[in-house]
């Protein structure tokens, strides 16, 4: 992956990749509610196993896409969960992948290749 502060130099994000930042777009969250979070959002299309969580959050911060969260979301929360959170540059990759998305989805139906779901 791309190391630059460019965010389409990390373009296209895999699917994995694009749901974990859009599950952390809503707030801190841990490695298992980012699981639950990620299969909910992609209509159980993407799914994470707890074997490969946390191989995936350590790739984003390398990237520099997410870091683990300074505070904990409240105080009935486990302690002993690390929570990650988006970090300016996440959050500019997400949005410019969420873009590019858009711009490949209007290409799609200006070709009429597909038909909107539940058509």
């Amino acid at each position: 992956m791309a190391t630059g502060t460019n965010p389409d130099d990390h373009l296209p994000l895999t699917a994995t990749t694009f749901h974990l930042l859009l599950a952390l777009e809503d707030g801190d969250a841990h490695g298992y509610r980012l699981m639950q979070d990620v299969e909910a959002q992609s209509g159980g299309r993407v799914v994470i196993g707890p074997g490969t969580i946390y191989e995936a959050v350590q790739r984003l911060k390398a990237s520099g896409f997410i870091a683990e969260s300074e505070t904990l979301p409240g105080p009935k929360e486990d302690q002993r969960r690390r929570y990650y959170t988006l970090t300016d540059l996440g959050r500019c990759v997400l949005r410019a992948e969420a873009a590019r998305l858009v711009d490949v989805a209007d290409l799609v139906k200006a070709r009429k290749l597909a038909k909107p779901r539940g058509a």
